[in-house]
Parts: C-alpha cells; sequence; structure tokens
C-alpha cells in the first residue's frame, strides 16, 4: 500500500503552473495523437488520389495534366497536385488548408460541377494561381527547379537567356511558365494585363550562380562568350563538298536519312543539268565556291505567325524578350526543324494544315563578293509534292516549282530604318491581314477601298511595312481586324521613306521562267526585272542550285547600296512545291557581313 501510496502521489505532483504530472502526460499523449493525426490528414489530403477524388477535378485539370511532362518525363519523376499548389513550410501549408475550405464551400455549391462551368471560372481560377505563385516568387516551382542547380550548358539557347534575363531583371518562373501543366488560358489576358503581371520585381534579383556566370564569361572551357557561342558558332552543313569526312555527313541536321544526307554530300558546285528552269547569269568563272565556306540556314513554315503575333504577348510568349531588344536569332537559332514541325500539324498558328508539307528546308549558303558584286549560292533538297487541297490540281503557281526570295535591310541600331528589322528580319513585312491570313479582307472591301487608285489589290493583299501605315491593330481588342492596310499614309510621307531608306530590298529568283527580280516593300510589294541583280538556276539528282549575282551599290529606288565596312539584315524565303503567297518557308534574320567575324553570313573577298 505504501507503494502504491507513493506512485500515486508522484502522479499528483505539481510540477509546472500547478498542473500535475500525471495531467501533463495525459495532454502530451492526447496532443502526440492529435497531432499525428492532423498530419495524416494533412498528408492525405495532399495526394493526387484525394485531390481527383471529385470529379471536378478528375475530368478537368487532371486529364490535362497526364498529358504533361510533370506527369510523365524522362526522369520518371512525377510532380503532384500538391507539390505545385499546396508549400512546403508548415505555417503557409496551413493557410493554403484554410484557403481551400473556399473550395470546398463552391463544391457544395455546385459553382464547378460540371466542365461547362469549370471552362466558365478556368481564367478567374488561373489568375488567382497566378497571382499566389508571383506573391511567393515561384516558391512551389523553385522547390524542384533551382537555377543554383541548373547547368546552362545543358539548356537550349532560347531557355538560357530567358534564365539569364530573368535573374538580372528580377522575373519569377510563373511569369513564363503559364500553362505548362493544363490548359492555356493565359491567351485571354489582355496585352496590359499581361504586361502587369509579368512585371519584375526587383525583390526577385538574384546573384548569377558560378555555373552561369562562368558560362557568361567564356570561362568554362566551352564557349568563348554568350555572344559568339550563340551567334557565330561553327554551323554543321547538309550539303558537304568532297572532300568532306564521312562523319561530318552523318551529323547532319534531323532532317534527313544518312542515305539521303550522302546522297546530298555527293553534289559539286559544278552547274548541275537544268530542268525546268533557264538561266540569265550564272557565277560560273567568277567564283570558285569550292574555296567559298557554307553556312547552314534552316528555312521553315511560319503557318498564320504574323508581325502582330510576334508583338501579342499572349500569342507569343518571347514579346517581352523581343521588345525590349532580343533578336528571333538569339531565342530561336537550332529550333526551326521543331518549330515547323509544330506549325504543319497544324498544332500551332496554322488554321489550315497541308498534309505531307514538310516543316522545314536546310538550305547551304555560300556568300563572296569582289569590288562590285554580292555573289550568293543556294543549294537544298527537292522536296515531295504535297497537293493543295483549297486549289484545283494541288498546285498554287503551276509554272514555278520554287521561288527563292532574298530580303535585305539596313543595320544600325542608332538610327533604324524598318523598325524591328534588325531583330526580326523579313518578318516585319508579314501581317495579320494578309492573303490567307486570319484577317484578310474580302473582295468586296477591296474593291470598294479608296486605296484602289493607290494600291495594286487586284490579286488581294500581301506584303507592308508598319512605316507606311499611319496605325497598326496589334492586340485585335472588341473583335477589331488586326493589321493596317487600310491605313495608308500619304504619298509624301511614304516618298519621304522610301527616300530615307526605310524600305525592304527584294530579290527573287522564279525558277519557270528563269526570271530574276528586283523589288521593294514598303506601302507595299513592289516588283520589276532584274536591274540590279541576276539569278541563275537548276535542280539535278533531287537538289536545288540557285546562284544570285547582286550589284553592291545602285541610284535606284528601292534599292540597298551596301558598304564592306558595314552589316546588314538579310532573310531568305522559299515557295517550294509550286507554291505562292505565305505557304513558303522562311529563315529568321541574319547579320551579313563582308569578312566580319561577327557576321552570321559572312561573305568572303574574292
Amino acid at each position: 500500500m505504501a507503494d502504491s501510496s507513493r506512485k500515486f502521489g508522484l502522479m499528483s505532483r505539481k510540477v509546472v503552473l500547478g498542473t500535475t504530472l500525471g495531467a501533463a502526460l495525459f495532454f502530451m499523449i492526447v496532443g502526440v495523437i492529435f497531432w499525428g493525426g492532423f498530419n495524416t490528414a494533412m498528408e492525405v489530403t495532399n495526394t493526387l488520389e484525394f485531390c481527383i477524388s471529385c470529379h471536378e477535378m478528375e475530368e478537368n485539370v487532371y486529364q490535362e495534366y497526364t498529358k504533361t511532362i510533370h506527369f510523365t518525363n524522362r526522369s520518371g519523376v512525377r510532380a503532384t497536385c500538391s507539390d505545385c499548389h499546396v508549400p512546403d513550410p508548415w505555417v503557409h501549408k496551413v493557410m493554403r488548408k484554410v484557403q481551400a475550405s473556399n473550395e470546398v464551400l463552391h463544391k457544395v455549391l455546385g459553382s464547378i460541377d460540371t466542365p461547362e462551368k469549370f471552362d466558365a471560372k478556368r481564367l478567374q481560377l488561373a489568375r488567382n494561381v497566378w497571382r499566389a505563385m508571383k506573391e511567393t516568387d515561384s516558391r512551389e516551382c523553385r522547390n524542384c527547379h533551382d537555377f543554383n542547380s541548373m547547368n546552362p550548358e545543358d539548356q537550349k539557347k532560347r531557355s538560357r537567356k530567358q534564365h539569364i534575363n530573368g535573374m538580372q531583371a528580377g522575373n519569377t518562373c510563373i511569369d513564363c511558365h503559364k500553362g505548362i501543366a493544363h490548359k492555356k488560358v493565359h491567351d485571354q489576358l489582355s496585352d496590359e494585363e499581361l504586361t502587369e503581371m509579368e512585371k519584375p520585381n526587383p525583390e526577385n534579383l538574384r546573384q548569377i550562380p558560378a555555373q552561369w556566370q562562368a558560362f557568361i564569361d567564356g570561362t568554362n572551357g566551352s564557349s568563348a562568350t554568350v555572344a559568339a557561342s550563340e551567334t557565330v558558332a561553327e554551323p554543321e552543313t547538309v550539303l558537304q563538298s568532297e572532300s568532306s569526312e564521312p562523319d561530318q555527313v552523318e551529323e547532319v541536321t534531323e532532317s534527313g536519312s544518312a542515305k539521303e544526307q550522302a546522297q546530298v554530300a555527293q553534289v559539286t558546285t559544278e552547274q548541275p543539268a537544268t530542268v525546268s528552269t533557264s538561266s540569265q547569269a550564272t557565277t560560273a568563272g567568277k567564283v570558285d565556291w569550292a574555296t567559298v565556306e557554307a553556312r547552314e540556314v534552316v528555312l521553315f513554315y511560319p503557318g498564320q505567325a504574323s508581325m502582330e503575333w510576334v508583338l501579342k504577348g499572349s500569342d507569343h510568349g518571347g514579346k517581352r524578350a523581343f521588345v525590349s531588344g532580343d533578336r528571333c536569332f538569339e531565342c530561336h537559332e537550332d529550333e526551326e526543324v521543331d518549330i515547323g514541325d509544330l506549325i504543319v500539324s497544324g498544332e500551332k498558328v496554322e488554321e489550315n494544315p497541308i498534309p505531307g508539307k514538310r516543316g522545314s528546308i536546310p538550305v547551304n549558303i555560300k556568300t563572296a563578293y569582289d569590288a562590285n558584286n554580292l555573289y550568293m549560292q543556294f543549294q537544298w533538297e527537292d522536296g515531295d509534292h504535297a497537293p493543295i487541297s483549297f486549289v484545283e490540281g494541288g498546285k498554287m503557281d503551276p509554272e514555278n516549282p520554287i521561288k527563292l526570295a532574298v530580303m535585305l535591310a539596313t543595320d544600325s541600331e542608332d538610327d533604324p530604318k524598318v523598325e524591328y528589322a534588325e531583330r526580326s528580319g523579313c518578318w516585319q513585312s508579314c501581317h495579320h491581314d494578309a492573303n490567307y491570313m486570319p484577317h484578310q479582307p474580302d473582295e468586296a472591301m477591296l474593291e470598294s477601298s479608296p486605296l484602289a487608285s493607290r494600291l495594286d489589290l487586284s490579286k488581294g493583299y500581301t506584303k507592308y511595312l508598319k512605316e507606311s501605315r499611319s496605325e497598326i491593330e496589334i492586340d485585335g481588342k472588341d473583335g477589331k481586324q488586326r493589321g493596317g492596310w487600310d491605313k495608308l499614309k500619304d504619298e509624301a510621307e511614304i516618298q519621304a521613306a522610301l527616300d530615307n531608306g526605310s524600305f525592304m530590298d527584294l530579290l527573287r529568283y522564279k525558277s519557270g521562267s528563269g526570271e530574276s527580280e528586283d523589288g521593294y516593300i514598303l506601302a507595299e510589294r513592289v516588283m520589276s526585272g532584274g536591274q540590279g541583280v541576276d539569278f541563275s538556276g537548276s535542280m539535278s539528282d533531287g537538289i536545288w542550285t540557285v546562284e544570285m549575282i547582286r550589284k553592291l551599290t545602285s541610284d535606284k529606288p528601292g534599292d540597298i547600296s551596301m558598304s564592306k565596312d558595314q552589316m546588314y539584315n538579310i532573310g531568305f524565303a522559299i515557295h517550294d512545291d509550286y507554291s505562292s503567297s505565305r505557304f513558303h518557308h522562311v529563315s529568321l534574320g541574319f547579320k551579313l557581313g563582308f569578312d566580319n567575324e561577327d557576321a552570321e553570313i559572312n561573305a568572303s573577298g574574292m
């Protein structure tokens, strides 16, 4: 009895604030049980199974998520709902669970209990998530994706550049990666709202990690500098000279098989037998092409991606970078094949895909010059015919199997003659209201237009520059048609722009007749006979070869006189497979120079 009394007395002993040891032990056990139960419940509500237990989630966002890289990827690591939507820090996690009670209320009220109701509120729900992630500097993204752990060498050029920009400017993950796991809805935002939402936050500025700084400085042993590695890196070639090593042929782009590339490699620089073309001039005897280094340029199918599309953030995620000064080339070099494949499939910016149309064309370009002329040689593989269903016979231009165009603009940061030409090349001439584009004006509108007396509208509307327009509609708000074909400036202003050099020089070869055309783009596309340019072309063994001689200087309106100590913006386009209008392949914008190691298209002196 004495021992029992002592034990009872021990449990009755008061320890802290008058609490007995027995009571403290009791509440401790209850607390552990409660805490364990609470945390177990918290973790259960963080599982994928719990998140999709209601059909609102299972039938909508879950189905979209299963098609993304966060669900299935090469590493086998899956990010589930809670990884992105529930914070790890305990206080923030509890706050998020409290907020979730509002979602339970709407579940009870049936606010989003059908796919139709869910879609009606989808943008509002997405805005809530974007705002929360912006406020936390994308905390949940950074749990897995940390700049300090990234290797810039393993990233695509565009990713590297934008990550560096983001660290330096104070952007956060969600600024660029909306819609990465669910249905895209940020294209419903106005450009003003999107710009405000993606505004950099100085509090998010980061010190550049060591491996990133090493890459920028070129001290990692694999790049001289970012600029050098991303603008003048030695290109692979599609067409090799006879002296090329076998492994060079095997390492060409993904666009063809080794057998096809081996066939291409056998093509010499001699003029092959002419097929379905005629020639006006040839560089034979003037240029030894075997001594001129080739630059591979991949032309890709652009679909309906107009200049207005480029400048609208909800259409083009790179709008912010582009407007701030980045060139298309700086972000999209090496992505041309992937971009073209996306567009010809109809997955991106193409409402009327053409079955069988190839997404890209690798072209070998050689460039040389002498005291009077610029010389260029183009070689590429012919493609299979892809009939166009909306044209009788399937050929838009049955007289011309191919047409090749070269477009030039002056290059001056201090005095740009054509806005954005330095960044986008010939893209500046492509608009949302051109032929076969989404806002193409109909025949009645063209016939009744007072501009019919000033412009050639007989074949619809093609190309123009914003320098010739008083206004360009970018966003298409309130049902407005995007573009500005009918906002033509008066003749005096257009003449002043032409005299000032605010135009794009256009040189074109037509294979059917062998015709060389020398024109320009300002108020519209103006073409004439070859005055300062001569082309010759032929096709042999499935390979097209086109050569050009272009005078360096000219006093004719619409011609750019070229100086060997300057660089120029240059772009290329090929209408293959009897195509016309926008159904061509185009290049990014390049820098043309004369024995200039900083030029992407570098002409060799002879």
